[in-house]
């Protein structure tokens, strides 16, 4: 990063710091039309997103060429609104990662990234500015921000009020951040006022089964275990791994069939893929996890919603390829099952899944055919 000479500066021209906007005093020396207020900043935005987006910022913040025709200049002009289009999707997704992950600090210059983009492409009263004022809430919230979360949320409701083309995942968005909110404020009433809102908006996009509805499920849960409602919380937790029991086992049995078919078609079709993005795994990862945690502590008379928790975050691992871990939940999960009357099938079909994992690495394929074979 190289300091910036006063005189080099046009005149009139103010420099702002990317992440606060403070008056900057250093330019990235790697694009040179990123600044800084100081070293603090940079090192922020380049952790979060700017190592990243760095050459992809140059042609945005440079003046464009000159052009010979009209048609060319329509060109030119398509191409930046592309460019600054990817941008805003690339900033946004991996500051909805970051905030699944818990690592809030890194999530904010991502977001005030994908924000500005949004302004410069859409204007300042658009209802596209709402899924970035959303995250930068959210994570403000994960930060224990709560004034600055109601600011972004205060600016979000505004802009929903006076759109005209606010569409149903939106309003979910929206009432999934107002729901976090009044948790976070232990407003409990509202909390689930607003969270029963998310998942009949959400419920209206992708119906009431589908994984991207389960997050409003979760959170709802987590409202009634901090009201010690258990009874309502155990089912609503159920309910979540349920959905996500019946989405990744629908790959699993994908896998199974495939695995009987000619060889030169069955390595293509054992190619792991989840089928969701890189937040939606970060935000999967996260939900289930807790789900096992809280099982585990809460549940131990239930032996069967562990079993099923324990082999829903195994095949999740085994289908992000995270074999070690997936290996060691799936493991459990069959020890448990033998223990049970009535669940051969569930040993069985853990052991299906302990073969596939196998079937990845030659040093868990050998130890789960010792694991096997000690009568487990």
């Amino acid at each position: 990063m190289n300091e910036i000479y006063p005189l080099a500066v046009p005149k009139g021209r103010k420099l702002k710091c990317e992440v606060c906007e403070a008056p900057a005093e250093r330019v990235c020396g790697a694009c040179t039309v990123t600044y800084y207020c100081g070293v603090a900043h940079q090192r922020a935005d380049w952790a979060s997103i700017h190592e990243k987006i760095c050459q992809l910022l140059i042609p945005l913040r440079t003046t464009m060429p000159f052009y010979n025709s009209e048609e060319e200049r329509r060109h030119g002009r398509e191409q930046l609104l592309q460019r600054q289009k990817h941008l805003i999707e690339l900033c946004y997704k991996v500051a909805r990662k970051y905030v699944f992950e818990g690592k809030y600090e890194e999530s904010v210059p991502a977001s005030l990234h994908s924000l500005r983009f949004r302004i410069n492409v859409y204007g300042l009263n658009s209802v596209q500015l709402v899924p970035a004022y959303l995250l930068l809430s959210e994570a403000s919230i994960g930060l224990g921000h709560i004034v600055q979360a109601e600011e972004y949320l205060s600016q979000a409701q505004w802009t929903v009020l006076k759109s005209t083309e606010c569409n149903n995942e939106i309003h979910s968005l929206l009432h999934w951040n107002l729901g976090l909110l009044y948790t976070a404020k232990e407003n409990y009433e509202d909390a689930r006022y607003h969270l029963a809102n998310d998942i009949y908006f959400a419920s209206c996009v992708y119906g009431s089964e589908d994984v991207r509805t389960s997050g409003a499920y979760f959170l709802m849960a987590n409202v009634f275990f901090h009201q010690n409602k258990m009874d309502v919380a155990d089912s609503m937790y159920t309910k979540v791994t349920d959905i996500w029991h019946t989405f990744l086992d629908q790959h699993i049995q994908n896998q199974l069939c495939a695995c009987k078919k000619p060889a030169d078609i069955l390595a293509k079709e054992l190619e792991n893929d989840t089928g969701l993005d890189e937040p939606q795994e970060a935000e999967a990862v996260h939900i289930l996890s807790t789900i096992l945690e809280i099982r585990e502590h809460t549940a131990k008379e239930k032996p069967e919603l562990i079993i099923k928790i324990l082999k829903t975050v195994a095949m999740l691992h085994y289908l992000m390829m995270n074999l070690s871990k997936a290996h060691e939940l799936a493991a459990k999960a069959y020890i448990l099952s033998k223990e049970l009357p009535d669940k051969e099938d569930e040993s069985k079909a853990l052991q299906e899944l302990l073969g596939l994992i196998a079937s990845k690495n030659p040093v868990i394929s050998k130890a789960s055919k010792f694991f096997l074979n000690q009568g487990h």
